[in-house]
């Protein structure tokens, strides 16, 4: 079992994580990160109401993704989300089904 001094490291590490992703690097496109990494934000942001979820903790997708956004959905793809272009959608298809599975 970790130690409290390691989950704080760990939740620091989260947030450094967190903080880069939804303001150091908002040029880079969620679609990107998924069909590179196999994870993009809204998977963060699902890992944590998972995480909730598994804790008692009551989170709907949308609360999750506002906690994990700072902001709502609608906003974050206004501000932005640029349009995918036909390579990025069939390899976003590909990868999605490889990490997340059946939609």
């Amino acid at each position: 079992m970790p130690t409290q001094q390691e989950i704080e490291l760990q939740a620091a590490a989260f947030r450094r994580l967190q903080q880069h992703l939804m303001q150091d690097r908002t040029d880079v496109q969620n679609i990107d990160m998924m069909n590179l990494t196999g994870f993009c934000r809204n998977c963060l942001s699902r890992w944590y109401q998972e995480a909730a979820n598994e804790r008692g903790i009551e989170m709907g997708k949308d609360e999750a993704r506002e906690l994990f956004y700072g902001m709502t959905m609608d906003e974050w793809k206004s501000r932005y989300q640029t349009d995918a272009d036909d390579s990025q959608k069939q390899a976003f298809e590909k990868s999605f089904a490889e990490n997340v599975g059946k939609s």
